[in-house]
C-alpha cells in the first residue's frame, strides 16, 4: 500500500507558538536561543518566524521552524531547526523553500546564511538549494569556538 505524502502548511508564528519552538530549539541545538531572543524577532518589523506544520488526527502538530530578516533586498536565514523525529524526511527542505520564496516575494535578490563547518547535512542541503560557500568565520560559534562557513545564493 502507497503512503500518502503529509499535508503540510507553513505560518507565522505567534507568541502561543513559543513552547513549541523552544522544544525544538533546545533539541537541535548545543547553545539554543533564549526565550527573550525569540520573543525578540516576534517583534521586529525585519523579521519572520515561519513555522512548518503536519496535519495529524489530532490536529496540527509543529515539525520545524525557520528565522530570518528581510532587510535591504536580502533574505539572512539566523535559524532553521526541525523536530529531531521529523529530520531526513524533507521538512527542512520545505521549509527552506518556503523562506527563500517569501524573499522572492518581497523582490529580495540574495540570501545568506551561516552554518557551522561540521554540519554536512544542512551544508548538503543549502548547497542542494543552490547556496555556495564564500568564506569562513573563524571561532563563530561561542559554546566551542568552531568556524561558521558563509553561504550566499542569488535569488
Amino acid at each position: 500500500m502507497r503512503q500518502l505524502a503529509p499535508v503540510l502548511r507553513t505560518r507565522r508564528m505567534t507568541i502561543a507558538d513559543l513552547p513549541g519552538v523552544m522544544e525544538i530549539e533546545k533539541e537541535a541545538f548545543t547553545n539554543p536561543w533564549s526565550v527573550e531572543m525569540v520573543k525578540k524577532e516576534l517583534t521586529q518589523d525585519w523579521s519572520v518566524v515561519l513555522l512548518l506544520e503536519e496535519s495529524t488526527p489530532w490536529g496540527w502538530e509543529l515539525r520545524g521552524f525557520g528565522i530570518f530578516w528581510l532587510v535591504a533586498g536580502e533574505v539572512h536565514v539566523l535559524n532553521v531547526a526541525t523536530h529531531v523525529a521529523s529530520r531526513r524526511k524533507g521538512y527542512g527542505r520545505r521549509l527552506m523553500d518556503e523562506v527563500l520564496a517569501m524573499g522572492r516575494a518581497r523582490s529580495c535578490t540574495l540570501a545568506t546564511l551561516e552554518v557551522r563547518r561540521s554540519n554536512a547535512a544542512a551544508i548538503a542541503l543549502y548547497t542542494q538549494l543552490g547556496f555556495r560557500t564564500v568564506g569562513m568565520r573563524p571561532r563563530y560559534y561561542a559554546d566551542n569556538q568552531e568556524d561558521a562557513a558563509v553561504m550566499i545564493m542569488d535569488l
